[in-house]
């Protein structure tokens, strides 16, 4: 102990240890475990969301589902992607309840200075195109995509974040493109 009385023993002890007991109902544990992976959960939902008005509530969310479930967490040792994967599914899930599909219309596309009205209201019309094309896919695919392409996701947490094989995004994330390539034909 470094001498600080406010300092639990549990900040130290491995997540192992820190989630079994918290599991057991342990609060003083699972406040570590908050402590401890709020600030990375935070940035990951950040990087889902479309700002930060909801980012508190998505994280009170996960941690009301992570008290919830943590007795059935299979090996306590994965607690941080585990955490992680519940912070993941709360953003998206509140991304969807605000709204019903991505909207690349609300996307503002920053125009040259110099250029004019006319090429301004083709690079709209081409974002609202987009949007239409994405509304045509599967919500899985446009899921995916948007995770991708918008989000910076790899492919890797994007099968993490969506509980799906990587083989899976691979295949949906292709046949996304694809299916936008041939859509957009016309705005090459």
């Amino acid at each position: 102990m470094n001498g600080d009385p406010y300092r639990s023993p549990l900040e130290a002890a491995d997540d192992r240890i820190v989630a079994g007991r918290a599991a057991d109902g342990d609060t003083a544990a699972f406040a570590v475990l908050v402590r401890r992976y709020t600030p990375m959960m935070r940035a990951y939902a950040r990087r889902i969301l479309p700002g930060t008005v909801d980012l508190d509530d998505v994280l009170q969310d996960a941690f009301i589902t992570a008290w919830e479930q943590l007795p059935k967490l299979e090996d306590p040792g994965k607690v941080k992607s585990w955490l992680m994967r519940i912070a993941g599914r709360k953003a998206i899930d509140r991304l969807r309840s605000t709204r019903p599909h991505a909207d690349l219309a609300d996307v503002e596309v920053p125009a040259p200075p110099d250029t004019a009205p006319p090429q301004r209201a083709e690079a709209r019309a081409g974002v609202a195109a987009l949007s239409e094309a994405l509304q045509e896919l599967p919500d899985i695919q446009r899921e995916c995509w948007v995770l991708r392409e918008i989000g910076g996701h790899s492919y890797e947490e994007i099968a993490e974040e969506l509980d799906i094989p990587l083989s899976t995004v691979r295949g949906l994330l292709a046949r996304a493109r694809k299916y936008i390539i041939v859509r957009m034909e016309q705005w090459r």
